[in-house]
């Protein structure tokens, strides 16, 4: 094949593949095509938009010269080269993700007031699955708990629903999540099992804390090794509180039901995969996608009575190590949601989507579970050291589909352009316009 000699332009994304939405800082739709945010241009620049004749030779003093600091396209290159990475998750670090939508039946509008659970609503989502041990580039089998995170671009605001495969958490109290995650992880001096629950430290945790024994019993069990991301139950763990439009509460635990079922690996077959192919879940999630056979879920919830004691049937329901038998509380669907789209970029969408659980809505709350509480958090906080500082939400896969008035200023990468009065009283209140005197 002959070496091109003139310019080409850059590919356009493949038909499977559908990048955020186009949606400004501030939640305000645009009117800019995809190909915006893509690569431009039919030459080879610089980050500032120079055409560059040569980006093979390093520009130097004489043939054989010592380099000289002034090629500023060698330090542009090498230093951005040098920063491309950034901190993975402490946990979930392992994941792929997916664009979709969530199309609700109306069962939920008797309980909650949410928009998005109204009769015929369709919401944008975008769903990441991971496992939680392993670091970045582990395989996807490994015998673990995974995640399971939605993203639901409401227009009433981001609602984000960060859940696992299996029903219950090792621990009752947040403060032990430091502890259980230290215990599961490799052991600090070699950096070994990688990805791996079953190991002397982690046993030694669950053995002295019974709370985690229950979890233990899930993640040792078929569902510790699926056989796809799209055969996975999802759980959001906790009990939430709803809230309908007469303003009565209800306690909740949501449900992922796939209609592709759920199915599990052998042993055997996962560490099979795990040398013949470390990529089986991202892959088979991206290739199903691809070839139109676009991956369904239920999302349901149990009922309970928003009673003082917060009990049902004898079950604490704050306790995120129990469980409620779904014969006493059946599951009640809300809706469905259809994943159609893989990402156009990684890093971009999969890497850089921040899931926080105090991402809510109106109509949807929290209750006092004293796991949730802790988690409400630690998950803005690692968003700052992972992401950069506090405007990780400006970022195009986590911007809101609602408009965004927070007043929050400065910070790094802040895009949003802050247009207000000093006085106190042009501060927009709950409910009232930011013109507005209390």
């Amino acid at each position: 094949m002959a070496e091109p000699t003139s310019p080409g332009s850059m590919p356009p994304p493949k038909s499977d593949q559908a990048g955020p939405a186009r949606v400004g800082p501030t939640g305000r739709e645009t009117e800019l095509s995809a190909d915006v945010l893509a690569q431009q241009g039919q030459w080879l620049t610089t980050a500032t938009g120079t055409r560059l004749r040569d980006t093979d030779h390093s520009l130097k003093a004489g043939r054989r010269g010592p380099t000289l600091l002034q090629d500023h396209h060698l330090r542009e290159k090498i230093t951005h080269f040098d920063h491309e990475r950034i901190p993975e998750r402490v946990v979930h670090a392992r994941g792929a993700a997916a664009h979709g939508v969530f199309v609700a039946n109306g069962n939920g509008e008797g309980i909650c007031r949410a928009q998005f659970l109204r009769q015929g609503a369709q919401t944008p989502v975008f769903t990441r699955f991971s496992t939680v041990l392993g670091s970045r580039g582990s395989a996807d089998t490994a015998r673990d708990t995974r995640g399971f995170a939605v993203k639901f671009y409401t227009g009433e605001g981001t609602f984000d629903l960060v859940g696992n495969n299996i029903p219950v958490f090792f621990i009752q109290d947040g403060i032990k999540f430091p502890d259980v995650v230290h215990a599961a992880k490799p052991h600090p001096d070699r950096e070994i099992p990688q990805a791996q629950s079953a190991h002397d430290s982690f046993w030694d945790f669950v053995s002295l804390h019974t709370e985690a024994q229950h979890h233990t019993i899930w993640n040792m069990s078929d569902r510790g090794i699926p056989r796809s991301y799209r055969t996975m139950e999802g759980f959001g763990v906790h009990t939430f509180r709803l809230i309908n439009d007469a303003d009565q509460t209800t306690l909740v635990k949501f449900h992922w039901k796939p209609r592709q079922g759920v199915h599990s690996l052998l042993w055997e077959e996962s560490q099979l995969a795990m040398g013949m192919d470390p990529d089986l879940h991202r892959r088979d999630l991206a290739d199903a996608i691809e070839a139109g056979a676009f991956p369904e879920w239920d999302l349901g919830v149990q009922v309970f009575p928003d009673s003082e004691d917060e009990m049902f049937e004898g079950i604490d329901l704050l306790d995120p190590t129990k469980i409620v038998p779904e014969e006493l509380a059946p599951v009640q669907l809300l809706g469905t949601m259809t994943l159609n789209a893989n990402p156009t970029n990684y890093f971009a969408e999969t890497e850089q989507v921040a899931f926080h659980v105090g991402h809510l809505v109106p109509g949807i709350d929290v209750t006092n579970d004293p796991l949730l509480q802790v988690r409400l958090f630690s998950y803005i906080d690692t968003q700052i050291t992972r992401l950069g500082g506090p405007n990780f939400n400006q970022l195009p896969i986590n911007r809101p589909h609602a408009p965004v008035n927070d007043m929050l200023r400065d910070g790094m990468h802040q895009a949003q352009c802050i247009r207000v009065s000093p006085l106190s009283a042009e501060l927009p209140r709950w409910g009232m316009p930011v013109h507005s005197r209390i």
